[in-house]
């Protein structure tokens, strides 16, 4: 039996909740489901096992469509006074996690890809649907929050006070998605001058997260994929080497352009935008000057991981580059959707309550949530920065004969067999060759009989 005191309204029930990235003041903060002040966090992916009948499941057997349904218990049904719209706040937040573990099994299943090398080319086939989806998915729940938004401030003050000290920044599911993904721990906003961690008090749920922190993210996966980029260093083409001629070329095309100008004002503005472009181009061709960058968080990728985003940028048309190409846009789309998630939710609790109150969970609210739409909380930031050193497609460097063949098809050295096919290789060249015996041996036979007989026209 739950009791709840009504003078002091403090939930210790299980409360769905949702957000935008941590400690929101309505719909309890940043995605998920809180627990209640000390509630135990289940073990994520844990399976019960279940036997399946003689005539096979129904319907709500397979889906477990009482359970699913028996998990929405508004608190102010509880307490004799329920409110009609917490019904809805519930069952939204609650599909929120759903989703989340959905994500968070398909970001999964292509980190255990990414971290095999990707030796087998088809898989990125693989990885391009499955972070499709996650795309899909991520639209999904952006739409969603227009129907939280049908709920007036009125409305949801009647049952908010019931929330405390709940936060959505409590949500496992999405701390542990922005650890898979690769958000930087030194770069968050901290949550009520605390660390993040902090706010959770189940040790389990903490060795959840630190494991998360420990693992490869797929920012870190993704960046040991791009440093293997064909071409980027190898004798037969040299990529680096030839982007930096290049675009030495335009900034002295450039230079000469502005110092041949005879209006002062021309003159000047053209001599600007090429220091500014010299300085700009020198920070990706000088390794120290992008470490200083990415020490300070202004970049997140490898110097050589860089060079391969953008070598594959610029030669997405080969076609051993497609595929690798679109799943840089993927990984643009899915930083662009969750940040446009969490500027909505900002939006609605601005709306839900203002920009002055404290959350539920007790952090600043409005303004905490506003600060996790910076770029601090984007993970391919340097993939939406590569437009910068984009060049002309005329001034791209030609590929060499050697190059243009290898990115034109999978080469063998990239084939993956399994004993199975070697096995099935084998035979077809024995019996080839077995084919190839039994011919020499007709012709041999018939070579014999025509040099026995003489024929008359």
């Amino acid at each position: 039996m739950v009791i709840i005191n009504q003078q002091i309204p403090l939930v210790v029930v299980l409360v769905a909740v949702v957000g935008g990235g941590g400690g929101c003041p309505f719909a309890n903060g940043g995605g998920g489901i809180g627990f209640g002040v000390y509630g135990n966090f289940p073990k994520l992916n844990e399976s019960t096992s279940r036997e399946i009948p003689k005539g096979g499941m129904l319907y709500g057997e397979y889906l477990h469509i009482d359970k699913l349904l028996s998990c929405q218990e508004p608190v102010t049904r509880l307490v004799g006074n329920e409110v009609h719209d917490e019904h809805l706040f519930i069952i939204t937040h609650q599909a929120y996690e759903l989703w989340f573990k959905q994500i968070l099994f398909e970001i999964d299943s292509v980190r255990e890809i990414m971290n095999k090398r990707v030796k087998d080319e088809a898989n990125l086939l693989k990885i391009t649907s499955r972070l499709n989806r996650v795309v899909l998915i991520l639209k999904l729940l952006v739409d969603q929050v227009t129907i939280l938004e049908t709920m007036t401030p009125l409305d949801f003050m009647e049952f908010r006070g019931f929330l405390s000290p709940a936060s959505g920044f409590q949500s496992v599911q999405f701390r542990l998605l922005e650890n898979k993904l690769g958000i930087r721990n030194d770069l968050r906003t901290n949550y009520g001058k605390n660390y993040y961690l902090k706010i959770f008090e189940d040790p389990n749920v903490i060795d959840i997260i630190k494991k998360s922190e420990d693992e490869h993210s797929l920012c870190e996966l993704l960046q040991i994929w791009l440093e293997q980029t064909p071409g980027l260093d190898s004798p037969e083409f040299n990529f680096w080497e030839r982007y930096k001629l290049v675009v030495n070329e335009m900034l002295e095309q450039l230079r000469t352009s502005a110092e041949m100008e005879t209006d002062e004002t021309l003159k000047h503005n053209g001599l600007d935008e090429y220091n500014r472009k010299l300085e700009l181009f020198d920070s990706i061709f000088d390794v120290s000057k992008h470490n200083a960058l990415k020490s300070r968080g202004d970049r997140r990728f490898t110097h050589k991981a860089l060079q391969g985003a953008l070598m594959i940028s610029l030669y997405r048309d080969e076609p051993r580059f497609n595929l690798p190409f679109q799943i840089l846009l993927l990984l643009m789309d899915i930083d662009s959707l969750i940040t446009k998630w969490r500027s909505n939710h900002v939006e609605m609790v601005l709306r839900m309550i203002g920009a002055h109150q404290f959350g539920t969970g007790g952090s600043s609210g409005y303004h905490y949530l506003r600060s996790t739409l910076s770029d601090r909380y984007k993970v391919f930031v340097d993939l939406f920065n590569l437009s910068t050193f984009l060049i002309p497609r005329h001034c791209i460097p030609p590929l060499t004969v050697a190059m243009k063949k290898r990115l034109s098809m999978m080469d063998d050295s990239t084939i993956i067999k399994d004993s199975t096919t070697i096995k099935i290789e084998k035979q077809q060249q024995q019996q080839q060759q077995q084919n190839e015996n039994n011919l020499n041996d007709v012709d041999d036979t018939l070579q014999s009989k025509i040099n026995g007989k003489t024929f008359e026209l």
